[in-house]
């Protein structure tokens, strides 16, 4: 074996043994901080104290590891009340628990379920915080919390895009028909698959609708750096480089990974300068006793440092067949001994939502996904650009909560009406849309909240500023509506 293959090979071992050799310094530099910034000793409030106690305070972050963060979602806002809320696990998998975000409510809601399927990508489906948070007030939220891979025991087998196909449709089965799926993108691939094998099937806990926002369906539209990087680089290059077997102690060790911190610096390189500069602005946020824009700092890296490994297989099946050779798009995607048939999909709605600035999944390739349902009537399908947002404000941000999640929400109720689940009242036109219709000159489209039917109650948006462009997929029919959210 070449000496650079045995070297990648252990790559997981060097680094787990640079972690615990820097423990020492980790802890010493966490005693020396702790006495910096003792308020009983003086030199903790001249500038050379709080030069230390910035500077450990840096080393120790930057070199620790950061746990799987919390949800911390306990409470909502229902009515205009205040109700608690408690992260249930309504089913469990090796690789994956399904989470119910379940609402005290006093009296039962007749409101949307929606299955939120968060990306195995590296990063945990905590990242989708802001998703969750923002649906809760109108909807059952459900989520897929994948499990870290190095903690799964060999003895459960495999995960391919075959399991990860197979779970949602046995977590669309527990929950029923009357759900909508919501894929944020890498999940938008398999969530379409199970789609259309569970309507080729007649299944009948098939959901209503699904929504698919920034995914990777077709990547030969606009390729990004992401999609150029993917298709120059052979397999091997990929299993040579990125699989990892995972050590001891942790219960997966003798799994193959593609290890989250390599993920990890993957995505730091696609922006040292960017990184570099926070990090310096958090050390002088701290001499200078700036704490929120310090705290503002830990809560963003605590969650964005946050990695998982993902399963071997599945990340290498996702490179071949979804960035490399295009299998679905292209009509010969198979799950197991199946080839997927997106036509046979005739009864399930569809809402797709790009953002105009996203570098990840380019402009169109999500939309694509309309191109493959081509036997839904184009009355049950949407399609959403939203200016000047990144692939992270698709799913966070103000632009999400107060432009996209409102149309997600009356397209939603109109599907599952549709089914016969609900009422087929819209749900109420919210401020920001009254507004934006005025600063467009155009009557307002009927997109609500998600507000309760009941009270149709009114929510207070944004006032004036850019576009947000929504067209039905019929071709002809388009609406504009303007909205104030700084660009994500």
């Amino acid at each position: 074996m070449p000496s650079h293959r045995r070297t990648c090979a252990v790559l997981y071992h060097i680094h787990e043994m640079n972690h615990h050799a820097m423990m020492p310094m980790r802890m010493m530099a966490q005693a020396v901080n702790m006495l910096a910034t003792n308020p009983l000793l003086p030199s903790s409030h001249t500038g050379l104290g709080r030069t230390v106690a910035a500077g450990t305070d840096v080393f120790e972050r930057v070199t620790r590891k950061y746990a799987k963060p919390e949800f911390g979602l306990n409470d909502t806002i229902v009515d205009g009340e205040l109700v608690s809320v408690t992260e249930r696990v309504v089913d469990h998998k090796p690789f994956c628990n399904l989470i119910h975000f379940e609402r005290d409510l006093d009296e039962p809601r007749d409101d949307p379920a929606i299955l939120v399927v968060a990306a195995l990508s590296g990063h945990y489906a905590t990242l989708m915080r802001g998703t969750v948070e923002a649906l809760l007030p109108d909807h059952e939220v459900y989520i897929t919390d994948w499990l870290n891979a190095r903690d799964v025991a060999l003895w459960h087998g495999d995960f391919d895009m075959e399991t990860y196909v197979r779970y949602v449709i046995e977590f669309l089965e527990v929950l029923g028909p009357d759900t909508t799926v919501l894929a944020v993108c890498q999940p938008g691939v398999p969530v379409l698959c199970a789609a259309a094998l569970m309507a080729e099937d007649d299944n009948p806990n098939r959901p209503h609708s699904i929504v698919l926002m920034g995914s990777p369906i077709d990547t030969r539209e606009s390729p990004t750096a992401v999609n150029l990087f993917a298709e120059s680089k052979d397999m091997s290059w990929f299993r040579r480089r990125f699989i990892q077997t995972v050590p001891a102690p942790y219960m997966g060790v003798g799994r193959n990974v593609y290890p989250g911190f390599l993920q990890l610096g993957g995505f730091m390189a696609m922006n040292v300068e960017r990184h570099m500069d926070a990090h310096k602005d958090y050390f002088n946020h701290l001499i200078e006793g700036d704490g929120d824009s310090a705290a503002a700092h830990r809560t963003f890296y605590d969650e964005y440092l946050s990695v998982m490994d993902m399963p071997a297989n599945f990340y290498l099946q996702t490179i071949e067949r979804v960035f490399k050779e295009h299998h679905l798009p292209e009509g010969r995607m198979r799950i197991g001994d199946r080839l997927v048939r997106p036509e046979a999909i005739t009864d399930i709605g569809l809402f797709t939502v790009e953002g105009e600035k996203d570098d990840i999944t380019g402009l169109g390739q999500t939309e694509a996904s309309h191109r493959l349902m081509s036997n839904v009537p184009a009355a049950f399908r949407e399609h959403m650009v939203c200016p000047g947002v990144g692939h992270y404000g698709v799913f966070n941000g103000r632009r999400w909560r107060e432009v996209i999640r409102p149309r997600i929400a009356s397209f939603v109720r109109k599907a599952r009406a549709r089914r016969g689940f609900g009422s087929p009242v819209e749900p109420a036109v919210t401020d920001s849309e009254i507004r934006a219709s005025a600063v467009a000159h155009e009557p307002a489209a009927a997109a609500g909240t998600g507000a309760s039917k009941s009270k149709g109650r009114a929510r207070t948006g944004g006032s004036t500023g850019t576009t947000a462009t929504t067209r039905s997929r019929s071709g002809s029919a388009r609406r504009t509506a303007a909205a104030t959210q700084p660009a994500e």
